[in-house]
């Protein structure tokens, strides 16, 4: 683990291999620790970077206005990087998104798995979904709510947990539980969004974008996927991996590793 200052904060990441630079971005129920089975298969070829977003895991956070997005640049500037691809899941495909847009001389590639997108707003679908899975928890519990989100994003509707691995349920639970912790201290600082957001601009993407979910993921997690493919000039749809939610780069390795070595290369 290395850290490094950008924008005023002090952020961590992993940096192993050489090669073209690739950045990976956390769901946000989870911090850089997600991506354990892509880096080193990914730093055979590239340089990759698994970044805590500020706040998250390791990363500081200063109590002054920033964005998720022009921290990624930052990071970038500090490491005299002038572009490099960007993958992300969930929270972290939207900051990959939002940086694309913000910056798009410094994004050459998109890989987005399970992403989301800025401005999206959820379907009464995918809230009665969580008012049947989850209910109302007590946001300051951090294991009742970080057992609530597990049940809905990383088991997903389609499954029961007894069809998960336990140690991937394991494993998620304590990520999401620190990222609630992070959360909750990010609701007290000014964190400055893209606008207008990513939903309505995703035509404006002019790098490459690859995209696939789960096949057990929320519905308008799927969704967004398709939207994606039909918006963005370059995009790639692939289809929903089987038996997997949403942190699909943990649950299913193999596919997203190569998908990402075919992609990226």
């Amino acid at each position: 683990m290395t850290k490094i200052e950008v924008n005023g904060a002090v952020l961590a990441y992993d940096e192993v291999g050489t090669g073209s630079p690739v950045v990976l971005l956390h769901a946000g129920i989870a911090d850089r620790r997600m991506w354990r089975k892509q880096i080193d298969v990914l730093a055979d070829r590239h340089r990759v970077i698994a970044l805590d977003l500020r706040g998250y895991g390791e990363s500081e956070l200063p109590p002054t206005p920033f964005s998720h997005h022009d921290d990624v640049v930052g990071l970038l500037d500090a490491l005299d990087l002038p572009q490099a691809a960007l993958v992300g899941c969930s929270f972290g495909g939207a900051v990959a998104i939002d940086t694309a847009l913000a910056h798009p001389d410094r994004v050459s590639a998109l890989a987005l798995f399970g992403t989301a997108v800025s401005g999206h707003e959820w379907s009464d679908q995918t809230n009665e979904l969580w008012e049947d899975l989850v209910g109302d928890v007590d946001p300051e519990d951090f294991a009742a709510t970080a057992a609530g989100e597990v049940r809905f994003w990383v088991v997903g509707p389609e499954r029961t947990p007894e069809q998960v691995d336990p140690e991937l349920l394991a494993f998620a639970t304590a990520m999401d539980e620190r990222a609630l912790a992070a959360e909750l201290a990010l609701s007290a600082v000014d964190v400055v969004e893209l606008n207008p957001p990513a939903a309505g601009r995703l035509g404006e993407l002019r790098v490459p974008v690859l995209v696939t979910a789960g096949a057990a993921d929320v519905p308008d997690i799927r969704q967004l996927a398709d939207r994606i493919a039909a918006e963005a000039p370059q995009a790639t749809r692939l289809p929903d991996v089987p038996d997997a939610a949403h942190l699909l780069p943990l649950e299913r390795p193999t596919p997203t590793n190569t998908a990402l070595l075919t992609f990226l290369t």
